[in-house]
C-alpha cells in the first residue's frame, strides 16, 4: 500500500523562487495547490543556532500569514547553540501560533530532538516518530507561559534533567495513554495523514488512482492526500553559515586555516594558500563564536601554530614544537563545552596537523633552502622592481618572476623602486636600492680577491 500512496503524489516538484538577499526560505510544494489548503513542513537540521532560530520563527510567521492549515517541524537536532531567552521565545511562538504545530522525528539519518532542542517539541501539539529516532535529555526547563502548558510537559514534568526516550519508549507511552498525541510515523506522509488539518480521499478496491491505474481487487482502502504539503528549507547562504556553526566543521576549518596561514609564511611567493587559509580561519572563527567556544582553548590553538612556525623557521624541532603538540591536543579536546566535536574530526584535526607541522613543513622548508645556488649566479647584480615593500622582507620581480627578497639596509625599499641583487641565500635574495647602493657585487668581490692576492704575494716576498 505504501507504493500506491507514494504513486498518488506527483514525482516532479515545483520550487518557488527564493531571494537570498532577504533570507526568504525555499518552499518546495509536493503537489499542486488545491481547495483543501496546504501544510508547511519546515526542515530543522543541525544545532539550533541563531540562524536556525530566525529561520524557524520567520517560516512560522509566513505560514500563518499565508493561511496554512498547519505546520510540521521535521527535526534532526542534537541541541541548541543560542541562549535560553531566544529558545523560550521560539517555544512560545510555536505554542501560540494560530495554526497547529506538530513535530515529526524521522529523517534519512533518523530523527533527533535532544537537549534544549527537544524542549521545542514539548511546545508542539503532536509528535510523530519514526523507528530509530531519539528524544529527551532536555536539561533544565526553559518553557514558560503557554509553552509550559502543552500536552507533553506534564508527561516529562520533573524529568528535564536527563534521560533519552527511544522510538519504542514513546510508542509504549502512547499505548498506555491513548490520549497522548504521539503516533507511529515511519514517513512524514504517515504523520500528515493523521493530522486533522490534512485532508485526504479514501479509495477502495477498483477505484482509479490519480495516475489512471486501478486499485487491485482485494486491496485495502487507500488514503490519497488532497491537502498540499510544502517543504520549507533554509536558504543557500544561510545554510552555509549554519554549516560553519557545526562543531566538527568549525573545528576543522579553524585548525586547517591556521595550518595554511603558517604554510603561506614559508612559500616563495604569494599564493592561494594564504587566501584559503584566511577564509577557513574566519569561517571557523565564526562557527566557534556561535558555539561559545572556550576562549583559552582557542588561544592555545593559536599559540600551538605559532610554536610550530618558530621551530620550522629555525630548522630544529625543539621546545616550541613540544609546546605546539601539547597546546594543539589540549586546545582541541577542551575547545567546546556543551557540544561534541566527535572523535573522528578530532583525530583528523590533531593527527593531520601534527603530520603537516612536524613532518611536511620542515621537509618542505629544508628542500627550499637547501636548493643549490649553482646556475643562478646570473641573478647577482640583476636589477628588478619591488612589487611588495621590502621592510625587511618583501617581493621583487626579476625577468617576469616574483622572488622573496630581503634588504641589506635599514631603510625599506618601497613598491615601484628599483633594486639590485647582491647575494643569494637559498631562494631568498638579498637586495639593495639602486640609489645609494654599493658597486656591482661581482665587481666588489673581484676587487676583494685581487687585494687578497696582492697581500699574499707581498707576504711571500
Amino acid at each position: 500500500m505504501l507504493s500506491l500512496i507514494l504513486a498518488a503524489i506527483p514525482a516532479s516538484a515545483q520550487t518557488e523562487d527564493s531571494d537570498s538577499d532577504d533570507g526568504d526560505a525555499e518552499i518546495v510544494p509536493t503537489q499542486p495547490v488545491g481547495s483543501a489548503g496546504f501544510v508547511d513542513i519546515i526542515e530543522v537540521n543541525g544545532l539550533i543556532d541563531p540562524i536556525m532560530v530566525d529561520f524557524i520563527s520567520r517560516s512560522l510567521s509566513e505560514s500563518e500569514a499565508a493561511g496554512a492549515n498547519g505546520v510540521v517541524l521535521q527535526m534532526e537536532s542534537s541541541g541548541a547553540a543560542v541562549d535560553d531567552e531566544k529558545l523560550t521565545e521560539l517555544a512560545t511562538q510555536i505554542s501560540e501560533l494560530d495554526v497547529p504545530v506538530s513535530v515529526w522525528l524521522g529523517q534519512a539519518n533518523n530523527g533527533l530532538a535532544l537537549g534544549r532542542a527537544g524542549q521545542l517539541v514539548l511546545a508542539s501539539s503532536r509528535i510523530g516518530i519514526a523507528p530509530g529516532s531519539e528524544f529527551g535529555d532536555f536539561g533544565e526547563s526553559i518553557l514558560t507561559g503557554s509553552a509550559a502548558e502543552g500536552p507533553f510537559v506534564s508527561l516529562f514534568d520533573g524529568g528535564f534533567s536527563g534521560g533519552i526516550f527511544t522510538y519504542d519508549d514513546l510508542i509504549a507511552l502512547s499505548l498506555d495513554d491513548p490520549s497522548l498525541p504521539i503516533q507511529d510515523a515511519p514517513l512524514v506522509l504517515n504523520h500528515l495523514l493523521e493530522l486533522d488539518e490534512f485532508q485526504f480521499e479514501i479509495l477502495n478496491a477498483g477505484d482509479a488512482l490519480p495516475d489512471g491505474s486501478l486499485i487491485p481487487e482485494g486491496a485495502d482502502a487507500t488514503r490519497i492526500p488532497v491537502t498540499q504539503s510544502r517543504f520549507v528549507t533554509l536558504p543557500l547562504i544561510d545554510q552555509q553559515f549554519h554549516t560553519f556553526a557545526s562543531p566538527p566543521v568549525a573545528y576543522l576549518l579553524f585548525v586547517i586555516g591556521l595550518g595554511l596561514l603558517v604554510f603561506e609564511l614559508f612559500t616563495a611567493g604569494v599564493g592561494v594558500a594564504g587566501v584559503l587559509g584566511a577564509g577557513a580561519f574566519l569561517a571557523g572563527g565564526y562557527g566557534l563564536a556561535v558555539l561559545d567556544a572556550r576562549w583559552w582553548a582557542v588561544t592555545m590553538l593559536v599559540i600551538a601554530f605559532i610554536g610550530f612556525a618558530i621551530d620550522v623557521q629555525s630548522g630544529i624541532q625543539a621546545f616550541w614544537s613540544a609546546v605546539g603538540v601539547a597546546f594543539l591536543i589540549i586546545g582541541s579536546l577542551f575547545l567546546l563545552g556543551d557540544h561534541s566535536i566527535g572523535w573522528l574530526p578530532l583525530s583528523v584535526g590533531i593527527i593531520g596537523m601534527l603530520f603537516a607541522m612536524l613532518g611536511g613543513m620542515p621537509a618542505m622548508v629544508r628542500t627550499r633552502f637547501s636548493t643549490p645556488t649553482i646556475g643562478r649566479d646570473w641573478m647577482i647584480g640583476e636589477v628588478g622592481e619591488v612589487t611588495r615593500d621590502v621592510d625587511p622582507d618583501g617581493i621583487i620581480m626579476l625577468r617576469g618572476a616574483p622572488w622573496r627578497a630581503r634588504t641589506n639596509r635599514a631603510t625599506p625599499i618601497i613598491v615601484g623602486d628599483q633594486a639590485r641583487v647582491v647575494e643569494i641565500d637559498g631562494l631568498l635574495l638579498e637586495i639593495e636600492p639602486i640609489e645609494g647602493g654599493a658597486i656591482d657585487y661581482r665587481e666588489r668581490r673581484r676587487q676583494e680577491d685581487e687585494h687578497a692576492a696582492l697581500d699574499e704575494l707581498e707576504g711571500l716576498s
